[in-house]
């Protein structure tokens, strides 16, 4: 809705406030005239039927309006058929910083609350809230046009958008909060944008190796959870009712990610979910080859998450005590203060070495960090078994 109503609205925040105010009208019409047949479609139609309004009540102003306009070009527009997608791109401009290309295409592309992203960039709300605020104001400044750029300005946007794509999915693969671990809608998106990324670039290896990772992730989507909605480890779940047909999709297109020289984060992430993917069992994984990988992605993308990550494989590899000592290193990274997964990750290690005492406090602070139910019931069971029961804060 809000990518359709940018087309009318050449205006960010004037298409916010019309998509808006299109759900303030269908509340009130839906109840006296009940729920059209395609409630899409009416949205839409009411919110850019506002912002025509405005600018005909703005007409005067109209050219001081940033100028976010539709390509008239009949075959610039067929190139990219996901009005989604354009406006990633259009987000994505490099007169923009990075986190700010991020941050903004989350929320407009999205519809992310500014509170789930700053969870994805391990941030305060107001830091977060301040980037999106920034980078719109960067927009009308700079009159960045909302069109589709040329083939040569691709590349230079690619590895943005790609990692938006990442982050969408991501965000839906595991939800920050809420009740549910998954979120359908985003992961769908996520993986529509990534096949249509795919279709428009085919030789870019590191979209083939996006892809790739997504449907290997996804595949796993039925057994994620038991039928009373327990979280299910990897090792817990049921091989054998994975999406075959997505896996074998997949396995080629991370074949296809590692050829043609050095590969980009993405490919090694594919490779990594295939290694995991390809095990008869979580016992035959190959761990070393598994901790190679994870060497080359930790020299390619040396980021906190993708270490913590590793030394999860290095205790399968060299045993507990060795990944906790990876961990006493991290902990002191202020990028992961209140990224429950790290004392999560603790905990499972300090119960492998005997250390109840020390798992039970691991678990409950990790319960101290994190807001999507099904998590948090995971790590409350837990740390019972490690004992006396962990607080868990309200």
């Amino acid at each position: 809705m809000l990518a359709a109503t940018v087309r009318v609205a050449r205006d960010l925040d004037l298409a916010e406030e019309c998509v808006q105010d299109a759900y303030v009208s269908a509340l009130d019409a839906w109840l006296r005239q009940g729920v059209p047949a395609n409630p899409g479609a009416w949205l839409t139609t009411a919110a850019q039927r506002r912002a025509l309004n405005a600018h005909r009540r703005a007409a005067t102003l109209r050219s001081k309006l940033p100028l976010l306009v539709v390509p008239t070009d009949a075959a610039d527009v067929s190139s990219f058929p996901d009005d989604r997608l354009r406006l990633v791109f259009t987000c994505c401009h490099p007169a923009l910083a990075r986190e700010a290309q991020l941050a903004l295409t989350l929320r407009l592309v999205c519809g992310l609350t500014t509170a789930e992203i700053a969870r994805a960039f391990l941030v305060s709300e107001s830091t977060m809230a301040a980037r999106v605020t920034r980078a719109k104001k960067k927009i009308a400044a700079a009159r960045i046009p909302y069109r589709v750029p040329s083939p040569g300005e691709l590349p230079e946007r690619l590895d943005a958008v790609l990692t938006v794509v990442h982050l969408v999915f991501t965000t839906g693969h595991t939800a920050p909060a809420g009740d549910t671990l998954l979120r359908p809608d985003l992961v769908e998106r996520a993986l529509d944008l990534a096949r249509t990324l795919c279709a428009l670039m085919p030789d870019e290896r590191e979209a083939t190796g996006l892809l790739a990772l997504m449907l290997l992730h996804d595949a796993r989507r039925a057994t994620r959870t038991a039928p009373d909605g327990r979280l299910l480890l990897l090792e817990e779940q049921d091989r054998d009712a994975w999406d075959r047909a997505a896996v074998e999709e997949a396995l080629p297109l991370v074949r296809a990610s590692l050829r043609g020289g050095r590969p980009g984060r993405f490919a090694l992430q594919a490779t990594i979910a295939a290694l995991y993917t390809e095990a008869p069992t979580y016992a035959e994984t190959d761990w070393r080859q598994l901790l190679a990988v994870y060497d080359l992605l930790l020299a390619a993308w040396p980021t906190p998450v993708v270490a913590l990550n590793r030394a999860v494989v290095v205790a399968m590899v060299h045993g507990p005590a060795a990944a906790l000592r990876l961990l006493d290193e991290l902990a002191a990274d202020p990028r992961l203060a209140g990224y429950h997964y790290l004392p999560a990750a603790r905990a499972d290690l300090l119960a492998r070495t005997g250390d109840l005492d020390g798992a039970r406090a691991a678990y409950t602070e990790a319960l101290e960090h994190c807001d999507n139910a099904v998590e948090r019931a995971f790590l409350a069971q837990r740390g019972q078994r490690m004992g006396r029961p962990p607080h868990t804060p309200g």
